[in-house]
Protein backbone atom coordinates (compact mmCIF):
# COMPACT_ATOMS: atom_id res chain seq x y z
CA UNK A 1 0.00 0.00 0.00
CA UNK A 2 1.62 3.43 -0.90
CA UNK A 3 0.95 6.86 0.76
CA UNK A 4 -1.78 8.08 -1.60
CA UNK A 5 -3.63 4.61 -0.43
CA UNK A 6 -3.02 4.53 3.09
CA UNK A 7 -5.71 4.93 5.10
CA UNK A 8 -6.33 8.67 6.76
CA UNK A 9 -6.33 6.53 10.45
CA UNK A 10 -4.82 3.50 11.43
CA UNK A 11 -6.30 2.96 15.16
CA UNK A 12 -4.47 0.01 17.28
CA UNK A 13 -7.62 -1.45 19.80
CA UNK A 14 -8.22 -4.42 22.06
CA UNK A 15 -10.71 -6.64 19.54
CA UNK A 16 -11.04 -9.27 22.73
CA UNK A 17 -13.06 -6.12 24.29
CA UNK A 18 -17.17 -6.92 23.28
CA UNK A 19 -16.75 -3.23 24.19
CA UNK A 20 -14.10 -2.26 21.73
CA UNK A 21 -14.78 -4.31 19.05
CA UNK A 22 -18.25 -3.38 18.98
CA UNK A 23 -17.58 0.27 18.88
CA UNK A 24 -14.50 -0.05 16.39
CA UNK A 25 -16.13 -2.04 13.99
CA UNK A 26 -19.27 0.26 13.74
CA UNK A 27 -17.14 2.83 12.98
CA UNK A 28 -15.39 0.75 10.07
CA UNK A 29 -18.96 0.23 8.69
CA UNK A 30 -19.32 3.62 8.59
CA UNK A 31 -16.02 4.78 7.24
CA UNK A 32 -14.89 2.20 5.15
CA UNK A 33 -11.69 0.46 5.08
CA UNK A 34 -9.86 2.37 2.70
CA UNK A 35 -10.60 5.25 4.90
CA UNK A 36 -10.33 3.32 8.81
CA UNK A 37 -7.65 0.25 9.47
CA UNK A 38 -8.13 -1.61 12.57
CA UNK A 39 -4.95 -3.46 14.18
CA UNK A 40 -6.06 -5.82 17.20
CA UNK A 41 -3.01 -5.35 19.14
CA UNK A 42 -4.30 -8.49 21.90
CA UNK A 43 -4.33 -11.19 19.25
CA UNK A 44 -1.51 -13.52 20.22
CA UNK A 45 0.22 -13.13 16.73
CA UNK A 46 0.21 -9.44 16.82
CA UNK A 47 3.63 -7.74 15.08
CA UNK A 48 4.69 -4.91 17.62
CA UNK A 49 7.49 -3.63 15.13
CA UNK A 50 5.97 -0.93 14.27
CA UNK A 51 4.98 0.30 17.01
CA UNK A 52 7.78 -0.37 18.86
CA UNK A 53 9.90 1.71 16.45
CA UNK A 54 7.34 4.72 17.16
CA UNK A 55 8.50 4.38 21.01
CA UNK A 56 4.92 2.46 21.80
CA UNK A 57 4.66 -1.39 24.05
CA UNK A 58 1.83 -3.37 23.37
CA UNK A 59 1.18 -3.16 26.86
CA UNK A 60 0.97 0.81 26.37
CA UNK A 61 -2.09 0.04 23.12
CA UNK A 62 -3.97 -2.46 25.66
CA UNK A 63 -3.92 -0.12 28.23
CA UNK A 64 -5.45 3.15 25.93
CA UNK A 65 -6.43 3.18 22.58
CA UNK A 66 -3.94 4.62 19.92
CA UNK A 67 -3.76 5.65 16.01
CA UNK A 68 -1.86 6.78 13.74
CA UNK A 69 -2.43 9.26 10.92
CA UNK A 70 -2.41 9.43 7.42
CA UNK A 71 0.57 11.88 8.14
CA UNK A 72 2.48 9.51 10.55
CA UNK A 73 1.17 11.42 13.48
CA UNK A 74 0.29 9.54 16.55
CA UNK A 75 -3.01 9.99 18.35
CA UNK A 76 -3.96 8.68 21.95
CA UNK A 77 -6.88 8.51 23.90
CA UNK A 78 -9.61 10.86 23.57
CA UNK A 79 -7.85 12.56 19.96
CA UNK A 80 -8.52 9.13 18.34
CA UNK A 81 -12.14 8.80 19.11
CA UNK A 82 -12.80 12.29 17.97
CA UNK A 83 -11.39 11.57 14.64
CA UNK A 84 -12.44 8.35 14.23
CA UNK A 85 -15.91 9.72 14.45
CA UNK A 86 -15.10 12.20 11.75
CA UNK A 87 -13.89 10.03 9.42
CA UNK A 88 -16.89 7.73 9.77
CA UNK A 89 -18.91 10.90 8.59
CA UNK A 90 -20.10 10.98 12.60
CA UNK A 91 -19.67 14.67 12.98
CA UNK A 92 -22.37 15.65 15.46
CA UNK A 93 -20.73 12.72 17.94
CA UNK A 94 -17.20 14.29 17.56
CA UNK A 95 -18.22 17.22 18.54
CA UNK A 96 -19.58 15.55 21.70
CA UNK A 97 -16.18 14.11 21.95
CA UNK A 98 -14.59 17.44 21.13
CA UNK A 99 -16.34 20.16 22.86
CA UNK A 100 -14.45 22.64 25.40
CA UNK A 101 -16.85 21.98 28.09
CA UNK A 102 -16.95 17.84 27.87
CA UNK A 103 -13.88 17.23 26.50
CA UNK A 104 -11.76 17.57 29.96
CA UNK A 105 -14.87 15.44 31.30
CA UNK A 106 -14.00 12.86 28.90
CA UNK A 107 -10.73 12.85 29.49
CA UNK A 108 -10.53 11.80 33.11
CA UNK A 109 -13.57 9.15 31.81
CA UNK A 110 -12.15 6.91 29.36
CA UNK A 111 -8.89 5.85 31.47
CA UNK A 112 -11.21 4.73 34.30
CA UNK A 113 -13.45 3.32 31.10
CA UNK A 114 -10.67 1.48 29.39
CA UNK A 115 -9.07 0.12 32.73
CA UNK A 116 -12.36 -1.44 33.40
CA UNK A 117 -13.71 -2.39 29.96
CA UNK A 118 -13.88 -6.02 30.20
CA UNK A 119 -16.35 -5.52 33.44
CA UNK A 120 -18.26 -2.83 31.56
CA UNK A 121 -18.64 -5.13 28.82
CA UNK A 122 -20.06 -8.22 30.98
CA UNK A 123 -22.76 -5.60 31.54
CA UNK A 124 -23.19 -5.59 27.58
CA UNK A 125 -22.72 -2.13 27.29
CA UNK A 126 -21.55 -2.62 23.53
CA UNK A 127 -25.33 -3.35 22.37
CA UNK A 128 -26.15 0.46 23.52
CA UNK A 129 -22.66 1.82 21.90
CA UNK A 130 -23.79 -0.04 18.45
CA UNK A 131 -26.86 1.17 18.58
CA UNK A 132 -25.84 4.61 19.74
CA UNK A 133 -23.82 4.58 16.48
CA UNK A 134 -26.02 3.48 13.71
CA UNK A 135 -28.32 6.49 15.29
CA UNK A 136 -26.10 8.68 15.23
CA UNK A 137 -24.99 7.61 11.46
CA UNK A 138 -28.93 6.80 10.28
CA UNK A 139 -29.52 10.94 11.60
CA UNK A 140 -26.20 11.91 9.81
CA UNK A 141 -27.35 9.77 6.90
CA UNK A 142 -30.78 12.01 7.48
CA UNK A 143 -29.24 15.44 7.27
CA UNK A 144 -26.87 14.67 3.93
CA UNK A 145 -29.62 13.61 2.11
CA UNK A 146 -32.25 16.98 2.90
CA UNK A 147 -28.70 19.13 2.50
CA UNK A 148 -28.65 17.56 -1.33
CA UNK A 149 -32.19 18.29 -1.75
CA UNK A 150 -31.58 21.77 -0.31
CA UNK A 151 -33.59 21.13 2.56
CA UNK A 152 -31.10 21.45 5.12
CA UNK A 153 -31.87 22.78 8.37
CA UNK A 154 -28.40 22.43 9.35
CA UNK A 155 -26.40 26.06 10.77
CA UNK A 156 -23.52 24.76 10.35
CA UNK A 157 -24.27 24.16 6.91
CA UNK A 158 -21.84 26.09 4.32
CA UNK A 159 -24.12 25.10 1.12
CA UNK A 160 -25.94 28.09 -0.44
CA UNK A 161 -29.29 26.87 -0.34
Amino acid sequence: MNAADSPLLTIWYDASCPLCASEMHALLRHAGDTRLQLKDCSAADFDEREVVAAGFTRVELMRCIHARDGEGNWLRGVDVFIRAYRIAGLESVARVWGHRWLRPVWERAYPWVARHRVGLSKLRLHHAFGWLIERAAHRSDRRARACRANRCDDVACTKPH
